[in-house]
């Protein structure tokens, strides 16, 4: 999603992998969907074409879980478009960023399933040689997009808003040849840049999601969520929710096979890379994000707000 978090039904270990689950649990969630009114038409489902979005949604994609006839129609778009589309209305269910969120909290809710949380690592500024918070302030900065959270985490952290200092707005995955063309000097990277940045002969200079968390008490980063209209009532929203939950618990439960399907989707990543992508975005945080991803939600854009970065003050709307 793109993108980018508790309960205790799974657990992450030190290279981001998570403990498998019961498969009980999504199968008895989902099938009390079939006691529910189904929709006439399907519904559609905006994700991105990454590989921890394709674990999420593998069930689903593949009718792995029972859905009481509720069909979803799968819109594969970059999120930056999702973003866009968002802002129009036009999505069912979509994946979006939780910075452009405070721009479509009028017309959507969220869901408390599939989020992209940063615990203890995020989006990273990446540099030929280790810069300090100030020299970064007065350099260029490659950056994924204006309204990614990651931009919206960037400025937070300079304490700057983006027309007081320079950067430049390239696709993610040409930040780092950004960085070592000298077009600019330090990248913000998200995704599997993350994993891989080392390889660049780049250094990590900070890490968002490692200062959010000190700076709100451990906190995870609020990244990515998804979101579903308002236009359907808060009994099919979450009767929505537990469907997308059943699914992302079915990958967990059958980890080797959802990673397979989201290999196709991995830009290059090996298994193995693939593997740890998906476990750091993709775990405790993505099934339900709980009071603590509704907390830090809050906090993220009213901290937002108070540096004058979104326009208004939100009044976020949960689908629980």
């Amino acid at each position: 999603m793109a993108k980018w978090a508790g309960r205790k039904s799974a657990a992450v270990n030190p290279v981001g992998r998570v403990a498998p689950v019961t498969s009980e649990v999504s199968q008895e969630v989902a099938s009390r969907y079939d006691r529910r009114m189904t929709p006439t038409r399907p519904l559609t489902l905006g994700h991105s074409p990454d590989p921890d979005d394709a674990f999420m949604f593998y069930a689903l994609a593949k009718d792995k879980i029972p859905t009481g006839g509720l069909r979803f129609e799968h819109i594969l778009q970059d999120i930056q478009t999702l973003n866009e589309r968002a802002t129009r209305g036009e999505l069912d269910i979509s994946a979006i960023s939780i910075h452009a969120y405070a721009y479509v909290s009028d017309q959507y809710a969220l869901l408390p399933n599939g989020a992209s949380m940063g615990d203890g690592y995020g989006p990273m500024l990446v540099s030929k040689k280790r810069l300090t918070r100030d020299e970064i302030r007065k350099v260029r900065i490659a950056v994924p997009g204006t309204m990614t959270s990651a931009f919206l985490a960037l400025q937070l952290w300079l304490d700057l808003a983006g027309s007081e200092f320079q950067y430049v707005v390239v696709p993610f995955d040409e930040i780092f040849q950004t960085v070592r063309d000298g077009r600019a000097d330090v990248g913000l990277i998200i995704h599997e840049g993350q994993l891989t940045y080392q390889k660049e002969g780049l250094v990590c200079c900070a890490d968002l999601g490692i200062w959010w968390g000190e700076e709100n008490g451990g906190l995870p980063l609020p990244l990515g969520g998804n979101v579903i209209h308002k236009r359907f009532d808060a009994d099919t929203r979450r009767q929505v929710s537990r469907i997308l939950g059943a699914s992302i618990q079915y990958s967990l439960d059958h980890r080797p096979e959802a990673v397979e399907h989201a290999l196709q989707f991995a830009r290059d990543m090996g298994r193995d890379l693939a593997d740890r992508f998906v476990g750091m975005y993709v775990n405790h945080w993505t099934l339900d994000y709980g009071d603590k991803g509704r907390e830090s939600i809050r906090r993220f854009l009213a901290r937002a707000f108070d540096r004058r970065l979104i326009p208004h003050r939100q009044e976020l709307e949960f689908v629980s």
